[in-house]
């Protein structure tokens, strides 16, 4: 579960974290309220994704006039597929200079990563690719974790400028990492944490994602989730308890098994297609969770051709074919179906689909060319 900016802030507020005074604003005059007292401020587009900056969604203010401008044309914006629904309105601040602070889930490592940088903001992987040298990685195993003598390797290296602010954040390095394991987050990033005119280090910009597997540890967070950050769909499938995210294809996808899924996409990727979304229905899933998945794909309007891509080993195959039947019949599927069944019950399968006029594939290359061409049909 990714944070907006504004929910990931409140969180470095409750560790300690410095942050810039700033309030939340649905609407221009929110936005204007929020400026009252001082006009001179950051407005910053609260949607799930990166590249705001370069999307217009950040504008200075220093006028009330400016502030009702920016809000006003932030808030018609939609930052790459998300509409901007709120914006946050911070205080300026005299920036000195741009750091750099993340702490990462690493998986090959099986264990976490610290990443700092003495340069900071919305160019960083541009300088990851040019300039790696510059960016201080510290590996950190999951016992003991983060201990002191890593720290002061990193800070040992800064440069003098830099060195003056060692103290602060050495506090903030360490912070960040206990937010990270106490909310059982994948990422916690500071891009940049700035030092100001005032010697002071403070999180200009925040972004946290929470592990979901993790939620039901931490109830507090839930509020976190607002339906009118989340693609409707996604929703959708994640109340019916399905593994879906939505991509920018014609081919939709209903597979069992998440390694099952990411090797359909990547059949269908090989023979030129394009695949509209990655659905895993799980291991056991029975009839009713084929029809609610490709319900939610018969709902993309983009999809012109569904590809079902079914290894029985726990399902039975004529669960997985019944589901397609009912589906079918009461949602008045329309797209085109190509489906692959192999596995548990499979003849069994074949058949129920036959009767109703249903070709099955066996193999799954067969069946993905099939899939491209009938997606370029117009």
């Amino acid at each position: 579960m990714d944070l907006n900016e504004f929910q990931a802030k409140e969180l470095f507020r409750k560790y300690g974290i410095p942050i810039p005074q700033g309030n939340v604003a649905h609407s221009t005059e929110e936005a204007v309220q929020a400026a009252s007292a001082n006009p001179r401020v950051v407005i910053k587009a609260q949607v799930l994704t990166g590249g705001r900056g370069k999307a217009g969604g950040i504008k200075v203010a220093n006028t009330i006039r400016e502030v009702e401008d920016g809000a006003g044309e932030i808030l018609s914006m939609s930052i790459k597929g998300f509409k901007v629904n709120k914006v946050l309105v911070e205080e300026q601040l005299d920036i000195k200079k741009e750091l750099y602070l993340c702490v990462v889930l690493d998986r090959e490592n099986e264990g976490y990563k610290l990443i700092f940088s003495e340069t900071g903001g919305i160019d960083i992987e541009e300088l990851a690719r040019r300039e790696p040298e510059n960016i201080k990685t510290t590996n950190i195993e999951p016992f003991p974790g983060l201990v002191p003598f890593q720290l002061r390797e990193i800070l040992h290296s800064l440069g003098e400028e830099t060195k003056k602010y060692a103290r602060e954040i050495y506090q903030i390095m360490n912070r960040l990492y206990t937010l990270f394991i106490e909310t059982d987050a994948k990422l916690a990033e500071i891009n940049p944490l700035v030092v100001t005119g005032e010697g002071k280090c403070v999180a200009c910009d925040a972004k946290v994602s929470i592990d979901d597997n993790a939620l039901f540890r931490h109830s507090e967070l839930l509020s976190c989730r607002l339906p009118e950050d989340e693609i409707p769909l996604e929703r959708e499938a994640r109340e019916k308890g399905l593994s879906y995210i939505k991509m920018e294809g014609n081919i939709g996808c209903l597979v069992n098994g998440a390694g099952l899924a990411m090797a359909t996409m990547d059949v269908l990727k090989h023979y030129g297609g394009s695949p509209a979304n990655f659905l895993d229905i799980g291991g056991g899933a029975k009839a009713k969770q084929v029809k609610d998945a490709l319900e939610i794909i018969n709902k993309d309007t983009g999809v012109n051709t569904i590809f079902i891509n079914i290894f029985g080993g726990i399902v039975r195959c004529d669960l997985v074919a019944e589901g397609i039947l009912k589906a079918k019949k009461e949602l008045n599927i329309k797209k085109k179906l190509v489906i692959r069944l192999i596995g548990t019950n499979d003849q069994k399968a074949y058949e129920m689909l036959d009767r109703e006029g249903l070709r099955v594939f066996t193999g799954m290359a067969d069946a993905a060319i099939k899939a491209v061409e009938l997606a370029k049909e117009i």
